[in-house]
């Protein structure tokens, strides 16, 4: 490509990232009016009713992309007419789910529609898997190819959604793997790819802009949304696919799996979990790599970096072999030993707890005496309500307790109680990391049934819970910075205790 071409999608970047974010806000404002809020309950952390229309962002970008490869490439004009209808749907798709839940099985028929539609109308189909024996190369045929390439796009679709649990998760790592894929393409000088993980990529940072977390914003304005996330995975499953077939392939089949790898691994860890416990495949849950994260005790955007660090090393891995030239069954059998890596530490996530709490530990951020499981903050009419439900489905146990904490007011804030979980005894190991894990599964499972069942709804912020250490204060510290000042008086009184009263196991801690 000359330099006029990255002028151009720089360019094109720049627009679709700015007309991203004017999409969006305006999307927010009548997803307010029109009530279409995604509001806390069962499986989700956030505390207030939050707008999932982050996804019209990313449709809008699309849009634009599909007017510059339609006057670039026009003689193609099939193969976009494909990928248009197919990503419209799927984005309606997610939009309709979004506002009144549909089935698991509904969303599946219109994903695999949408999946026969591109290999039939666009003719992006998964032939070539490449050499996965030294020497032999596997070329399906039709019908095989046909079916492969759905599991394939049907897999992208949900796996990005799937990963969508915490606020800017989901959005780094489509932005990566964008960001990546684009390289690749750039590189093939394949410019149609280029045009569409551009625009792509840009439609991502707008919506980065009003979903990561930051000092001057806590929580996110706006959700991607299944209506975001759903499209998102089909345009990159597209991609995958595309860049890796025909004639001069812009990579091998292998090296998407390593651009795509966290999703991937992530979401097919989880659903082999699921399967040997017995639950359902689809329902939402708190057994993501991202909820043992915070099970840990690292905040959001910790959990963001860490996950995104590791997705961005597995590409660049891949990235890197591709153009070293290395054997494609030996980045297939590294992959594969990594995934069964992750998949053991999905069956097994106490061995993973405890190193991550031993890291933890030596930082000097989470001592082993302090580990509670915290359950969130409420009025002490849905503290006891909380309690009681609990309290029966798990029956008590000697080596849990559950109580509630009077937290202390301040700034004219009204009473709040915090539920908390302790084991006994408390030391970090595999044996109370695994009864602990146990137990916050059940727990989250009870809190589901009791939001599905009552108007009453509860955010259960699952996270450990433990004393804060004075001297690492800022407040408390720098009284020669005018900024320390500002921030010297704490709102907590060191002097005063939390009060505690039973619970329903008949014990008191004293």
């Amino acid at each position: 490509m000359t330099k006029l071409h990255f002028l151009e999608n720089s360019a094109l970047f720049f627009i679709s990232a700015t007309l991203a974010v004017a999409v969006i806000w305006k999307a927010i404002s009548l997803a307010y009016t029109h009530e279409m809020l995604d509001r806390p309950g069962q499986h989700k952390r956030h505390k207030h009713s939050v707008p999932f229309v982050g996804g019209t962002g990313v449709y809008a970008a699309f849009l634009v992309a599909l007017i510059f490869l339609a006057s670039i490439c026009p003689e193609q004009s099939t193969k976009w007419l494909g990928l248009g209808i197919g990503a419209t749907a799927i984005f309606i798709t997610g939009f309709i789910d979004d506002v009144v839940k549909l089935s698991f099985r509904i969303r599946f028929v219109i994903q695999a529609c949408a999946a026969l539609v591109i290999i039939l109308v666009s003719e992006v189909i998964l032939i070539d898997l490449g050499y996965l024996l030294p020497g032999i190369t596997f070329n399906l045929t039709l019908i095989p190819a046909v079916l492969v390439t759905l599991f394939a796009v049907v897999g992208g679709i949900n796996a990005l959604n799937m990963v969508d649990g915490i606020d800017g998760l989901s959005g780094t790592l489509s932005l990566i793997t964008l960001l990546l894929l684009g390289t690749v393409a750039y590189i093939a000088s394949n410019e149609a790819d280029v045009i569409l993980s551009t625009a792509l990529a840009g439609g991502i940072l707008g919506f980065l802009l009003f979903n990561l977390r930051h000092p001057l914003q806590p929580q996110a304005k706006v959700f991607l949304g299944d209506n975001g996330s759903m499209l998102t995975g089909f345009l990159i499953a597209w991609l995958l696919i595309d860049l890796s077939q025909g004639s001069k392939p812009a990579m091998t089949p292998v090296t998407a799996l390593w651009l795509f790898s966290i999703p991937l691994m992530d979401t097919f860890g989880v659903m082999l979990r699921r399967s040997m416990q017995g639950k359902s495949l689809f329902e939402p849950g708190h057994d993501h790599l991202h909820h043992k994260l915070l099970h840990v005790g690292y905040r959001v955007n910790n959990v963001v970096f860490a996950i995104c660090s590791l997705h961005l090393l597995f590409g660049l891995t891949g990235f890197v072999a591709l153009y070293l030239g290395i054997s494609e069954f030996v980045m297939l059998i590294i992959f594969l030993f990594l995934f069964v890596i992750y998949v053991y530490l999905s069956l097994n996530p106490w061995y993973l707890i405890c190193a991550l709490r031993g890291l933890h530990y030596f930082r000097g951020l989470v001592p082993p005496e302090s580990i509670r499981i915290f359950l969130g903050s409420y009025s002490r009419n849905k503290a006891e309500k909380l309690i009681y439900r609990i309290s029966r489905e798990l029956h008590p146990e000697q080596d849990l307790l559950i109580c509630t904490l009077k937290l202390p007011s301040f700034n004219g804030r009204r009473k709040c109680y915090a539920v908390v979980a302790y084991l006994k005894p408390l030391e970090t190991n595999i044996d109370t990391t695994r009864k602990e894990i146990e137990y916050y599964e059940k727990i989250g499972d009870c809190v589901d049934r009791l939001n599905n069942e009552q108007e009453i709804h509860y955010f259960v912020e699952p996270r450990p819970f433990r004393v804060r250490n004075p001297q690492n204060d800022r407040r408390t510290r720098d009284h020669g910075n005018p900024r320390g000042n500002r921030k010297r008086i704490d709102r907590r009184n060191p002097d005063r205790n939390h009060k505690k009263f039973n619970t329903y196991y008949n014990h008191k801690i004293d």
